[in-house]
């Protein structure tokens, strides 16, 4: 059994899933919301195995719910906007129905998380986006008190892993993330952000200098941080040297 939330600000896209739910047994809905602040207090009561999320939404967008939550569940993003497939990616989204969608694509998109349990993965949706192209956010929101902040990720001049969670680190800020650095790692681009410390990656375009030790290195960054490589990750920075 799955528990599922659904979280709609149209009452005619719930109806749609509740209809379309009956059937699979397998799939129990214990929730409902029309908004942002109502789904986050929902999904972390209920911990729910499947949410159906909307994008779009008044006062907060479904990307935004995510960055609240206690645990991500699977999720089945249900929208009239096609422009958010690869965020949706980002997030390891199961599936993305686009609105209109009929029983049939409903039916494929509730196939690939009973196959997601069989045989976890990426996901089918990861899968196929990433066949057609490999990609890596340019701009990200980070959490500032009670905001969210536009960043570029060109701008993270290195990143600190703080417990759970990880620190980026701009010349003007730092922003905490509610993800760990192995996530991170996942997200950015190798070619530009290199991973030199179980807790520690910098970004190659803000080196300033590099002082070599007899089983480390120490890498000056360009706003006075100094971030040491570990043994494990010195190859990593040889492989920059000429």
């Amino acid at each position: 059994m799955k528990k599922v939330v659904l979280i709609d600000d149209e009452s005619a896209g719930r109806k749609l899933i509740r209809e379309y739910i009956k059937d699979y047994p397998e799939l129990v809905p214990v929730g409902e919301a029309n908004n942002g602040v109502d789904a986050i207090k929902l999904i972390n009561e209920f911990q729910p195995d499947l949410i159906f999320l909307d994008i779009q939404m008044p006062g907060m967008s479904g990307f935004e719910v995510l960055t609240h939550l206690d645990e991500i569940p699977q999720i089945i993003f249900s929208t009239a906007y096609d422009q958010y497939a690869l965020k949706a990616f980002e997030v390891h989204a199961v599936d993305y129905l686009l609105k209109p969608y009929t029983r049939e694509r409903f039916h494929q998109a509730v196939q690939r998380v009973l196959q997601a349990d069989r045989q976890p993965s990426a996901g089918p949706l990861a899968e196929s986006l990433l066949q057609e192209k490999q990609t890596y956010p340019e701009r990200i929101l980070v959490q500032s008190g009670r905001r969210l902040i536009n960043l570029a990720v060109q701008h993270i001049i290195w990143i600190e892993a703080d417990g759970d969670y990880s620190r980026l680190v701009t010349a003007e800020h730092s922003y905490l993330s509610n993800y760990g650095i192995g996530k991170i790692e996942e997200k950015l681009d190798p070619e530009a952000f290199l991973r030199v410390h179980r807790s520690s990656i910098i970004n190659i375009h803000y080196i300033e200098s590099v002082d070599k030790y007899a089983s480390s290195y120490d890498v000056k960054m360009q706003n006075g941080d100094v971030v040491r490589v570990s043994r494990g990750y010195m190859d990593k920075i040889k492989e920059l040297m000429f």
